[in-house]
């Protein structure tokens, strides 16, 4: 998933959307993926760094990954959702 270029993210989990306007406060874990997502990082990549380094098992954290990508989705956080 291509996140908004112009999305900017702070460390704390606020990300604003110049485009927009808007701007929304994630969690740690969800500023975790949002910035492996702005860095290109692919849903194996994800998956395979909080499989590694958190306790969570593979079903659970798809499930919840899959679930935040449908809210950047709605949200329209992601390029997919623009018109080129």
């Amino acid at each position: 998933m291509k996140l908004k270029k112009k999305l900017a993210i702070s460390d704390t989990g606020f990300v604003f959307d110049p485009h927009s306007g808007e701007s929304f406060s994630l969690n740690e874990t969800g500023t975790e993926i949002l910035n492996m997502l702005k860095e290109g990082k692919s849903q194996e990549e994800i998956m395979t760094h909080f499989l590694e380094n958190y306790e969570v098992d593979n079903d659970t954290f798809e499930r919840a990954y899959m679930d935040f990508i449908a809210m950047l989705k709605f949200y329209n956080i992601s390029e997919e959702n623009e018109k080129d």
